[in-house]
């Protein structure tokens, strides 16, 4: 397929075609790992030891029989999910309300100790933190805080490695390790409202822009301005009015926190689907049973697992749906992301559209812009074209300029290349908005940093 032009004729030759392949430490590159001819993907965890039951991975009924088995009564349990889920502490000096010569062996039983930080980086301006941590097996993952003016958003792994082997990924080239634990998925939060509690995330941030000088979609913004409503006004847990002010991320009364999270870290998701599911409901889940968060501030992203989406569209749970398809052709696809190799880029967008109808929920299509591999104009007009094939209004498209290891072969669209991109998609009627590109200076893609302690 050659690239069209647009409606303003030129003479320009079409620009040539670059085909994904796999950057190794040493600077050279090779094919993406195959075998029999079909690229090698892994959709189960090894059989390996899990971290010790903490008290996130059980529902409060668990919690209850677990204090109860303990000799103490039912209601501890709730006392205990307080100190995490509200408090945001395992610490047993600070459980007061609880028995003075029981506290140790209660944090003991249900807080045993998941995540150790082992790097934490910071932008200049002190609006983005990325953590790298170690879990109990010594596996490396990581995840992302970012302030934006009106939410606070925290980028969360949910495996260790992944399986899904997409050559222009860092963490899709470690392959997979395990998948994470749902307490391991919750505690990811916890330290980030304690590290916002403290007042380590800078307390302002600049107006984001893209890479054309328009305002800037937010990660985690898929689930307010995208949809038509407010800004996110804190996670809504514990009760609470709302503090005067547009776009504030505090609630009265209260010490700000984590207001989106965005399953957008090392791992694909739905592969570890009944443990995400699980924090997904910690997440939701009134406090204290949970953090009491609104579903549609919790984005849920995938490579395009068709029955795992069609399985989180019956959850009745409506989280804020992403689908990363970085090419509509399965040519390319097929390449850019093995998985297509099994469910194509048609049975990827049915399966995000029937997400559409059965939750309302808008769907976010993730799209990396590579410059020569993805980023032509008549692939911008072919996934228009895709995505109005199923109606209107359903879907918004969320460019996104690659985020390079440093020194990689790959690098981002250049600017005038990107517009167009925008421009052919706009034409077609689809919102588009470019994502903006938090934490280049801190090794912020995705799986840069586990890979570079590992090395």
């Amino acid at each position: 397929m050659t690239e069209k032009t647009s409606s303003t004729p030129t003479n320009r030759p079409p620009r040539r075609q670059v085909r994904p392949i796999v950057e190794h430490a040493d600077g050279t590159t090779s094919r993406t790992p195959t075998r029999d001819g079909r690229p090698l993907l892994n959709f189960k965890s090894p059989r390996v030891t899990q971290p010790p039951t903490h008290l996130a991975d059980m529902s409060m009924d668990e919690r209850i029989a677990a204090v109860t088995e303990m000799g103490l009564p039912a209601f501890r349990a709730k006392q205990l999910s307080t100190h995490y889920f509200v408090h945001h502490t395992t610490d047993p000096e600070a459980m007061t309300d609880l028995p003075k010569d029981r506290r140790a062996e209660l944090a003991e039983r249900f807080f045993p100790p998941l995540l150790s930080e082992v790097r934490r980086l910071r932008t200049s301006n002190g609006d983005t933190i990325k953590f790298l941590w170690r879990l109990f097996d010594g596996a490396l993952v990581e995840s992302v805080l970012m302030r934006y003016r009106n939410r606070i958003t925290l980028c969360v792994s949910s495996q260790c490695g992944c399986g899904m082997n997409c050559p222009f990924c860092a963490t899709g080239q470690q392959g997979l390790t395990r998948n994470m634990s749902t307490a391991e998925i919750v505690e990811q939060v916890i330290r980030a409202n304690q590290v916002i509690a403290a007042g380590e995330l800078a307390e302002d941030t600049s107006a984001d822009t893209d890479m054309l000088g328009n305002p800037a979609a937010a990660v985690g913004s898929e689930a307010d301005e995208e949809q038509g409503e407010a800004p996110a006004q804190g996670s809504g847990s514990a009760g609470g009015t709302t503090a005067s002010g547009a776009g504030t991320t505090r609630t009265s009364g209260q010490a700000e926190r984590v207001t989106n999270i965005v399953f957008m870290g090392m791992g694909e998701p739905l592969a570890n689907y009944k443990r995400v599911i699980n924090a997904v409901r910690r997440f939701v889940d009134p406090a204290p049973a949970g953090l009491g968060m609104g579903a549609r501030r919790i984005t849920v992203s995938t490579v395009g697992l068709v029955p795992g989406i069609n399985k989180l569209a019956a959850e009745d749970i409506p989280v804020t749906f992403a689908l990363s398809l970085h090419a509509p052709d399965d040519g390319l696809r097929d390449e850019m992301i093995p998985v297509n190799t099994r469910w194509k880029v048609d049975e990827a967008i049915d399966a995000a559209y029937n997400y559409y109808q059965v939750t309302g929920r808008r769907v976010s299509i993730e799209y990396a812009l590579i410059k020569d591999m993805n980023d032509h104009a008549w692939r911008a007009e072919l996934l228009g074209k895709k995505l109005n094939a199923r109606g209107r209004g359903w879907v918004h498209v969320n460019p996104i300029p690659l985020n390079p290891t440093p020194g990689s072969v790959w690098t981002a669209s250049e600017p005038e290349v990107a517009a167009e991109f925008v421009r052919r998609l706009q034409d077609a009627g689809i919102p588009t908005t470019i994502r903006d590109t938090r934490g280049q200076d801190i090794d912020g893609a995705c799986g840069q940093l586990a890979t570079a302690e590992e090395d």
